[in-house]
C-alpha cells in the first residue's frame, strides 16, 4: 500500500508575515468602522443639536405669538362702539335765501336693511368685494392663498384678501393704521362678529358704514350723494358703480372721474356675470341702463366757494363737535349765472386759446354774491378767484388817476401822449401810435399807456402803490416804473374791492361770504357785523373817477360792456395777451372778471374790451 505524499509545509517566517498582514487589515477595518461608529454618532448628534435648536427656537417664536396674539386681545377696542357712529361733524353751506349750495364733512343717511334692498345691490358688493363672503367663517384662507399667489408672481401688492367681516371690523373698531397688530386684531374681532352676528347682519352693517367718496358713508347716503335717490331705488348699473368706487372712493368717484368710474362698473358686472348673479341679458341690458342726476351740491362749481369759505371757517367758529349750518353771501341764482356764463365763453374762445377764468361779484358793502375760481372744479380745485395772481394790465390804472384826482389833477386836464423814455424803457400804446395832447378822461377811456406814462411823472410810486393798498390790494407791488401800466400782480377778488370803493362812494371795501354760523339746534356760533364804514376815497375823487369810468363804456374800450344800464368800469391787458380783465359796477353790484391760462401762455388778441367785457355785460344785465 503506497504511503500518501506529505505537503510540504511553509516556513515559520512565512506564516508569521501573514499573521501580520491579517492583523494590519483587522485592525485597519475596525478603525474604519470605528471611525464610521464616530461618524455616525456626530452626525446623529449634530441632527439632534439642530433639532432640537429648532425646537426651542419655534417655541420661542410660538410663545411671542402668543403672548402677541393675547396682548393684541386685551387691547382690544369696546364692541360696544358697534353701536354708535364716531365720524366728523358736517357743515352744510347754504346760500342768502338758505337754499343749501354745497356740503363738507361726512354724510349719513337713515340705514338701509338687505332684505329691503333688490337683490343685485348688496350682490354686486358681495361680488366685487368678498365673493365667498356666504361661505368663510370671517377670514377667507382659500382667497388668502389665491391672492398671496398673485401678489408673489406679480411681485408687488396687486390683490387684497380682506373679507366684508374683517372690513367690518376695522371700520367698527380699528384705525386705519398699517400694522400686525390692526391686522391680528381684525382677524380675532372678525371672528367675533362671525359668532355674534348673522351673514346679514354683518353685511347691514358693512352696508350702513363703508365710504363710497364725497363724504358718502353708508349705501343711502351714497346713492343720494351721487344719484339722488334711495338704495332701495337703485338700478343695476348704478349699483355696479357704487361697488366699483370701494375699491378706491378717490379714484373711482362718479362724481369726479366719470370716465373710470363707468369703465369700473362695466367690471363689476363682468364679475357678477362670472358669478352667476346676473344673467347675459341682464348683463347686457344694465350696460344701457340710465343713471341718475349726481347731487353734489345744486350748483356746478359752488366748491370754489365753498372751499373758501371752509378756509376761513377756523378764524370764525374755534370748534364745533356738531353740524353747523353756514350761512352766505351768495346769491344762489345769479352764482348759477355767472358759472354758466363763464364756462359758455370760454368754449366758444377755444380756438383763440382761452382755457380758464374767474369771477368775483360783490355788494357795495363787500357781500361776496357770486364766485367762479376756474373752468371745472372736477379737474383743477385751484380757485383762481382768491389764490391766483396775474398782471393786472391797464386795469391797475384805475389807481394812478384816482392819485392824480387826490392830487388835485381833474378830468380835462392835458396829458402828453408823444414819445417818452424813462432809463431803458419806452411805453407804447396799444395801437402802436401816439395821440398827442389828450385829456385825463381821454386817456383813460382808451387806455392810453403813454399818456398814463406823462401822468405818473408827475406823481411820486409809493403814493400809487399806497392808494392801491389802502384800496384793498394785498399783494406785493413792486416799486417800479412798469407798475405804472399794470406790471403788478393781484388777485381778482382784490381788484372787486378796490373798484367797489368807487362805487359805493368812497369806503374801503372788505369782501366777506358768512353772515352768521349755526349749529343743528339753532344756537347761533356767529354772526358777520360790518363795523363802522372807514373812507379811502374823497367824493370829489370818487365823482370824477366813475365819470372816467363810465366813458370807458361809453366811448372808450370797455364798449361791449354798454348794454348794461349805468355800466362804468375798466380793461386790462397784460403784455403778450396773458390775462385780459373787465372790472366794473352797475347801479347795485361791482364785478370782476379774468380770463387767460394757467401755464401763463398768450391768447390770441383776447383783450379786456373783447371777452371778459362781454362776460362781464352778460352776468350783469
Amino acid at each position: 500500500m503506497k504511503k500518501k505524499k506529505k505537503t510540504a509545509r511553509k516556513p515559520a517566517a512565512t506564516d508569521k508575515n501573514e499573521n501580520k498582514k491579517n492583523r494590519a487589515r483587522l485592525a485597519a477595518v475596525r478603525k474604519r468602522a470605528a471611525r464610521r461608529k464616530k461618524n455616525s454618532r456626530e452626525k446623529s448628534s449634530w441632527k439632534l443639536k439642530l433639532f432640537m435648536v429648532l425646537l426651542w427656537l419655534g417655541l420661542a417664536l410660538f410663545t411671542v405669538a402668543g403672548v402677541f396674539v393675547w396682548y393684541c386681545y386685551k387691547t382690544l377696542p369696546n364692541f360696544s362702539v358697534a353701536t354708535t357712529v364716531k365720524r366728523m361733524p358736517g357743515v352744510k353751506i347754504l346760500a342768502a335765501d338758505g337754499r343749501e349750495i354745497v356740503s363738507y364733512g361726512s354724510l349719513f343717511a337713515e340705514p338701509v336693511d338687505v332684505d329691503e334692498l333688490p337683490d343685485y345691490v348688496y350682490q354686486a358688493v358681495i361680488d366685487t368685494e368678498d365673493r365667498r363672503f356666504f361661505k368663510h367663517g370671517g377670514f377667507d384662507y382659500i382667497g388668502f392663498a389665491r391672492a398671496m399667489a398673485v401678489n408673489i408672481v406679480k411681485m408687488r401688492y396687486a390683490q387684497g384678501a380682506s373679507t366684508i367681516t374683517q372690513q367690518v371690523a376695522k371700520n367698527l373698531f380699528l384705525t386705519r393704521e398699517k400694522s400686525i397688530k390692526r391686522k391680528v386684531q381684525e382677524y380675532l374681532l372678525a371672528q367675533w362678529l362671525e359668532k355674534h352676528f348673522t351673514k346679514k347682519q354683518i353685511l347691514n352693517i358693512y352696508l350702513n358704514r363703508v365710504f363710497f367718496g364725497s363724504g358718502a358713508y353708508g349705501l343711502n347716503a351714497a346713492a343720494k350723494r351721487f344719484f339722488n335717490k334711495k338704495a332701495k331705488d337703485l338700478n343695476l348699473r348704478e349699483a355696479a358703480i357704487l361697488a366699483g368706487a370701494l375699491k378706491a372712493p378717490s379714484r373711482y368717484n362718479y362724481l369726479r372721474n366719470k370716465k373710470l368710474a363707468l369703465e369700473r362698473s362695466e367690471v363689476v358686472l363682468l364679475l357678477m356675470r362670472r358669478a352667476g348673479s346676473i344673467s347675459f341679458e341682464e348683463w347686457d341690458e344694465a350696460l344701457k341702463l340710465p343713471i341718475g342726476e349726481a347731487n353734489n351740491g345744486k350748483i356746478f362749481g359752488a366748491r370754489y366757494f365753498g372751499d373758501y369759505v371752509m378756509s376761513m371757517l377756523p378764524e370764525l367758529v374755534k370748534k364745533y363737535d356738531d353740524d353747523i349750518y353756514v350761512k352766505t353771501t351768495l346769491d344762489y341764482d345769479m352764482q348759477r349765472r355767472a358759472e354758466y356764463l363763464l364756462r359758455k365763453h370760454i368754449r366758444a374762445n377755444g380756438d383763440k386759446n382761452v382755457t380758464q377764468g374767474a369771477v368775483v361779484v360783490l355788494d357795495r358793502n363787500g357781500a361776496i354774491k357770486a364766485m367762479v375760481g376756474g373752468y371745472n372744479y372736477n379737474k383743477s380745485q385751484f380757485n383762481r378767484a382768491t389764490q391766483a395772481m396775474r398782471q393786472a394790465g391797464s386795469s391797475f390804472k384805475l389807481f394812478v388817476y384816482l392819485r392824480a384826482f387826490e392830487e388835485g389833477f381833474s378830468p380835462d386836464d392835458i396829458l402828453s401822449d408823444e414819445p417818452i423814455r424813462i432809463d431803458d424803457w419806452e411805453p407804447q400804446n396799444y395801437d402802436k401810435s401816439f395821440h398827442g395832447a389828450v385829456s385825463l378822461k381821454y386817456a383813460f377811456a382808451k387806455s392810453l399807456n403813454v399818456a398814463t406814462v406823462d401822468l405818473a411823472t408827475y406823481l411820486n410810486l409809493e403814493d400809487i402803490i399806497e392808494t392801491a393798498q389802502k384800496l384793498g390790494i394785498t399783494t406785493e407791488v413792486k416799486d417800479e416804473p412798469s407798475l405804472i401800466l399794470g406790471a403788478a400782480d393781484v388777485r381778482v377778488i382784490d381788484m372787486a374791492a378796490a373798484y367797489a370803493a368807487t362805487a359805493n362812494g368812497g369806503y374801503a371795501v372788505f369782501p366777506y361770504a358768512v353772515r352768521e354760523i349755526a349749529d343743528t339746534d339753532g344756537y347761533l356760533m356767529y354772526q358777520h357785523w360790518t363795523g363802522s364804514k372807514q373812507r379811502v376815497l374823497t367824493p370829489e375823487t370818487v365823482s370824477k373817477i366813475n365819470l372816467l369810468l363810465r366813458a370807458v363804456v361809453t366811448d372808450g374800450t370797455g364798449k361791449r360792456a354798454g348794454k348794461v344800464k349805468n355800466a362804468r368800469g375798466k380793461t386790462g391787458t397784460s403784455q403778450n395777451y396773458r390775462d385780459a380783465w373787465f372790472i366794473g359796477s352797475n347801479d347795485r353790484y361791482t364785478a370782476a372778471v379774468w380770463v387767460g391760462n394757467d401755464d401763463n401762455s398768450p391768447m390770441k388778441e383776447v383783450g379786456g374790451g373783447t371777452v371778459p367785457a362781454e362776460i362781464w355785460a352778460d352776468i350783469m344785465k
